[in-house]
């Protein structure tokens, strides 16, 4: 770009042009005045000089340059400054107002309290009147015998069980973590920056009430024709004081809620604060989370607990009702055979045989060999027997 074309953009304020990186690098670079003085001694020798040396003469014949393009850049933040200043600002007494006003953080204060000097029963830190809103996050510190869970899932179980309305702490401290981002101090000198930019912008302006080259739009399009936009007490002064009457109200919400839960203003500052409280806020709903997935994991295993005793005693079952069908088919097997010896026994197969026997004389004793076998044939079977041949077989067992 020719360097009269940049010495026109910024004469001419060219607004489509002029970009908020281009002025800042002008801005960083910028000779000084007296060395801009000087060069401009040289504008007859233009062509013999140095490219950043031939930009020095064509931009030394601007009024008031470094000032000028202050105002530019400051004009091109202007917006961004405050759309960034006024979030936080709001974030900060919405947080204020939460914590102030919230009865289930109240009811919470209250709970932790009630732990706490349950715990110090008979110590130096009995019945105490009250703690400091930084031990909050000192809850988690305290763990259990067993090292598995901590004062503050206790906390959380007892509010799950017995108090469900205290959770709701969490959903009503909500700016807490956004006031956690916000740096009062940056606050106050964003502010005071701004405020001496404007007073500096309105001095300077003064200056150029009268521009001696007619081209020259600063004063026009940073004063008159940005009248009701930005300088003095339309948009940009407008939009200043609404941000400091919104900053006062956020200090006075603050101190106030310093006041009623007995802060030290000097030893805690307004992001220690808010930090303190979205930590424990989030080790809160950690802790619900952590306590519900305990719960399922317990019920898990009860559950697989109860399964494997259902089946062991299923299976036990089973080997009883086994045990009973063979039994009862043992006793099946032996009524069976008992039957068929009887009968054989009543109807004199038992004695007879197949080969052909020489007749025997009267009163000779007949020896009838029985093979039993002794797992399927009780006592009860054989004494049966032998009342049933009683004097007349002699038994012989093999």
């Amino acid at each position: 770009m020719p360097y009269e074309e940049i010495r026109r953009m910024i004469v001419e304020v060219d607004e489509e042009q002029l970009s908020e990186p281009m002025i800042q690098n002008l801005v960083k670079h910028l000779p000084e005045q007296e060395q801009l003085n000087a060069l401009a001694k040289y504008k007859k020798e233009y062509t013999n000089l140095s490219e950043p040396e031939q930009f020095g003469v064509v931009m030394s014949n601007v009024k008031r340059l470094r000032p000028r393009l202050s105002h530019i850049l400051f004009r091109l933040q202007f917006e961004e400054q405050v759309n960034n200043l006024r979030p936080g600002i709001l974030a900060v007494s919405a947080a204020c107002d939460e914590v102030r006003k919230s009865r289930s953080f109240g009811r919470l204060l209250e709970l932790v309290l009630l732990l706490g000097n349950y715990m110090n029963a008979g110590s130096r830190n009995a019945q105490s009147f009250g703690f400091d809103l930084s031990s909050l996050c000192k809850l988690k510190d305290t763990k259990s015998a067993d090292q598995k869970t901590t004062l503050l899932h206790f906390l959380a179980q007892v509010c799950e069980e017995e108090f469900p309305d205290v959770i709701k702490f969490i959903d009503d401290l909500e700016h807490v973590d956004r006031a956690s981002r916000v740096s009062a101090e940056n606050l106050e000198k964003s502010l005071r920056q701004m405020e001496q930019q404007l007073l500096q912008l309105e001095r300077d302006l003064e200056t150029f009430s009268s521009p001696d080259d007619p081209s020259d739009m600063f004063f026009t399009k940073m004063w008159v024709q940005m009248s009701t936009c930005f300088v003095k007490t339309y948009v940009a002064r407008e939009q200043y004081g609404k941000l400091m009457i919104m900053h006062s109200n956020m200090l006075t919400l603050y101190q106030n809620m310093l006041e009623y839960f007995a802060v030290d203003p000097r030893k805690t500052s307004v992001e220690e604060l808010f930090t303190d409280l979205s930590s424990f806020r989030s080790m809160f709903t950690q802790a619900l989370k952590e306590n519900l997935m305990r719960r399922e994991s317990e019920e898990k295993q009860r559950r697989a607990q109860a399964a494997k005793e259902k089946a062991e005693r299923e299976k036990q079952e089973r080997q009883q009702k086994k045990r009973r069908l063979l039994e009862v088919s043992a006793e099946n097997d032996e009524t069976g055979v008992m039957d068929s010896l009887l009968e054989a026994l009543q109807s004199g197969a038992a004695f007879r045989d197949r080969r052909k026997r020489v007749p025997r004389a009267r009163g000779e004793s007949v020896i009838l060999y029985l093979h039993l076998d002794t797992k399927k044939f009780s006592t009860i079977i054989t004494e049966a027997l032998k009342e049933l041949l009683c004097n007349c077989i002699t038994f012989y067992y093999l």
